[in-house]
């Protein structure tokens, strides 16, 4: 599987963005996916992951009630919806997935991953 994120951007803390992740060479209907993020300096952190139907979330505590992650299958895509942006939402975002239902939290538990998006948050 390949993945392309796009969707990155300078935006205004407050401000909204949505990120895509499209995939290919397989359909995403197997798997579980994933964003996560790495802010300069910082290690790459957890930040939502959806189950392979879409049918389950799971969020960081930091983006919880800001941020949205989807998929369409039919369309072999996956989307991060992030408003009310902060400056300390600043990073790369990586799109990442693993075969099966259940998504993970940890990055060495993805198979595959995308190239990543800057998101830039001024203040």
């Amino acid at each position: 599987v390949q993945l392309q994120a796009s969707g990155g951007g300078l935006v205004q803390a407050g401000g909204s963005l949505r990120l895509s992740c499209a995939a290919s060479g397989r359909t995403l209907g197997s798997y579980a996916m994933s964003w996560f993020r790495q802010a300069p300096g910082k290690e790459r952190e957890f930040v939502a992951t959806i189950s392979a139907s879409g049918s389950s979330t799971s969020y960081a505590d930091s983006v919880k009630g800001r941020f949205t992650i989807s998929r369409d299958n039919a369309k072999n895509t996956e989307y991060l919806q992030m408003s009310s942006l902060k400056s300390e939402d600043t990073a790369v975002y990586y799109c990442a997935g693993r075969r099966g239902y259940s998504g993970r939290h940890y990055a060495y538990e993805y198979d595959y991953w995308g190239q990543g998006t800057l998101v830039t948050v001024s203040s």
